[in-house]
């Protein structure tokens, strides 16, 4: 039986992983194309919509969110499709801890309580949806993802940029394993409730081990160097990015991880790509390929092993 899906921003992070996932999986991959419009009528007969639409850069979240929302609610509602979106972090507070799908959602922030009215408006619809939720996003293709634009901005001239404390432990989300994951979710959506919220654990890890680990593997020292907040709190009354990020700080000192136990649960057979093979494919494309063509097959135990603090 045929197994259609409609992407939703297909060329963005989540659109092109997901795209990628779903057509290896042997489904037939709609693009949602903005230009035509009408989504409800781009829905009809698909099976699954994952919504990888995002005002890019934070911008005017109170408004157009709720508007994406709405017109997803519709089109599943006509097409009977089981929505999968990209959940995040924002709806929870700064407690800290490993965050599971029972924890609090107490979000302290606008963009917090955006996403969280935002999930309720799902629930509420009745509409069969998956909330498939991830940390700062890793992108192997470099689209604006927290490597390019955060932790490596710099990395060429030896930096790793730390955006809080260097041994605060974030959650992060390798986007190809996300999207494996969302097509398993897919693939047993009839054995799921109206409404899931599914923690995606992904990697958790410090910007202190991600130094450690390039460190050695490109055989040279790495120096932390903190992030301009400075600069943006300079810009924020003027500039709409920086006031957006700015109320977002908080997460970068706030200890976290997310829980594994209930996607382990319904999908037994999924693994994650190691994580040194995702720090790996986060390193600028020159130095990636200077890595692999310097190393050689090495049977010695290495002298660095990957241990969370």
């Amino acid at each position: 039986m045929s197994k259609t899906v409609l992407i939703l921003g297909a060329s963005g992070k989540i659109g092109r992983h997901s795209s990628e996932a779903f057509s290896r999986a042997g489904w037939n991959v709609r693009a949602y194309d903005r230009q035509v419009g009408n989504m409800t009528a781009q829905a009809e007969g698909a099976d699954i919509i994952v919504n990888g639409l995002n005002p890019p850069r934070y911008h005017d979240w109170k408004n157009q969110i709720p508007a994406i929302t709405a017109s997803v609610i519709a089109a599943a509602r006509r097409s009977g499709a089981t929505v999968i979106i990209p959940g995040n972090v924002y709806n929870i507070d700064d407690r800290g801890g490993e965050w599971s799908e029972t924890t609090p959602h107490r979000p302290s922030t606008k963009k917090g309580r955006i996403r969280e009215e935002m999930e309720r408006t799902y629930e509420a619809s009745g509409v069969h949806t998956v909330i498939l939720r991830a940390g700062n996003f890793i992108d192997p293709n470099h689209q604006e993802d927290v490597m390019s634009l955060l932790l490596l901005r710099d990395i060429q001239r030896g930096n790793i940029t730390v955006a809080g404390n260097a041994r605060t432990l974030q959650a992060y989300c390798y986007l190809p394993d996300w999207a494996r994951a969302a097509v398993g979710l897919a693939e047993i959506r009839d054995t799921l409730a109206s409404f899931e919220d599914i923690p995606f654990s992904g990697h958790s890890f410090t910007a202190e081990d991600l130094r450690k680990f390039l460190a050695n593997e490109l055989g040279h020292a790495l120096s932390l160097k903190a992030f301009p907040w400075w600069f943006f709190t300079l810009l924020g009354p003027f500039w709409e990015l920086a006031r957006e990020m700015l109320e977002m700080r908080y997460l970068w000192s706030t200890s976290h991880s997310l829980s594994g136990k209930k996607l382990e649960r319904l999908l037994p057979d999924f693994r994650p790509t190691p994580l040194e093979e995702v720090w790996r494919s986060s390193l600028p494309d020159a130095m990636r390929a200077q890595l692999a063509t310097s190393r050689v097959p090495d049977v010695r135990p290495r002298v660095f092993q990957y241990r969370p603090n």
